[in-house]
């Protein structure tokens, strides 16, 4: 991605969090970035990043975490965001699960993601840190997707910036 889409990006980003969002991009290594555009402006985005969730003592699970799903104030309630969580669902098919941080848990139970009710966990390479109890997070169920408890501990590894 050029410096100018970097920018751009950033700044729709801004102004839909009415926040400095440029820090928290700078933590997102190998991120894929799904772009919705109106008349040639660029008015909504998300992106997803490889982490590994992990239920209980289970396996780990690759996990394609949704990031940064923003509209430009001016462009909602028009389907923008909708069309665009769409079609990342479409291209992480390879993946075992779909995970995020939710701003309104309401729109994306309505896209078919699931609030995780079990509590949650920060993996270290040494300890397990319960996550702050506001902390929410939801699942999306892909092909790969094994049963999983969503009342069952949920952990995430631990990074630089949110941890979830």
């Amino acid at each position: 991605m050029s410096e100018t889409d970097r920018k751009t990006i950033i700044a729709l980003c801004n102004r839909a969090y009415e926040d400095d969002l440029e820090p928290l991009f700078n933590t997102f290594v190998g991120a894929t970035h799904v772009l919705g555009y109106h008349n040639g402006l660029l008015v909504s985005h998300a992106l997803w990043v490889t982490r590994y969730l992990q239920v209980g003592s289970g396996p780990l699970l690759r996990t394609a975490y949704i990031e940064a799903v923003a509209t430009d104030p001016a462009y909602r309630k028009r389907g923008f965001a909708t069309t665009i969580m769409k079609r990342i669902a479409d291209e992480i098919g390879d993946y075992e699960l779909a995970a995020l941080s939710p701003s309104s848990v309401a729109f994306y139970e309505r896209l078919g993601w699931e609030l995780w009710r079990g509590p949650l966990f920060i993996r270290t390479e040494t300890d397990l840190l319960p996550s702050p109890a506001e902390e929410q997070v939801m699942i999306l169920r892909l092909p790969k997707t094994p049963p999983l408890d969503p009342n069952a501990p949920l952990s995430v590894e631990w990074r630089e910036g949110e941890l979830w």
